[in-house]
């Protein structure tokens, strides 16, 4: 596959402002385990190769087992991961799938449940980041850092 633009170079100015809001999303304060798998959630669910492959790298290189990251995809069927990471799982797939069911009432409390309203709003925007990055690295074929693999 090859890039079709490349988009920093295209829009430096508003692309200087997405890495600006995606800085302040990673020093926010929610857990950074915990912005690992919302970013890989939402990648796997928008398709983006290229995000699923950096988020997936990133979080086995701040400590995060293979096996949670293999799980992400059918997180609801495993036991692997806390109410709170349970929540805010719901959460991402809630907002990024948001055209298709809203967000309902019944979640939103659910939520509620793990996380302080602040966090909440903090959690939302990190998903608008990823899925931001999602609808430029998809639509554009954003290059892998890393070369394709060879087929089997």
């Amino acid at each position: 596959m090859k890039q079709r633009l490349q988009f920093f170079a295209k829009a430096p100015e508003i692309m200087k402002a997405v890495s600006a809001l995606n800085k302040a999303v990673d020093e926010c304060g929610l857990e950074v385990s915990l912005l690992h798998l919302i970013k890989l959630r939402a990648s796997q669910i928008n398709g983006c190769s290229f995000c699923v492959d950096m988020h997936s790298r990133e979080a086995r290189q701040d400590g995060e087992s293979e096996q949670r990251l293999y799980l992400v995809a059918a997180w609801k069927e495993s036991p692997l991961f806390s109410e709170r990471e349970r929540a805010a799982l719901a959460w991402t797939e809630a907002v990024t799938k948001i055209s298709e069911n809203g967000v309902s009432d019944e979640l939103y409390a659910r939520t509620l449940a793990h996380f302080s309203e602040e966090e909440l709003v903090k959690l939302s925007v990190a998903i608008g980041m990823i899925n931001t990055w999602n609808r430029l690295c998809v639509p554009f074929q954003a290059i892998h850092p890393v070369p394709a693999a060879k087929a089997a």
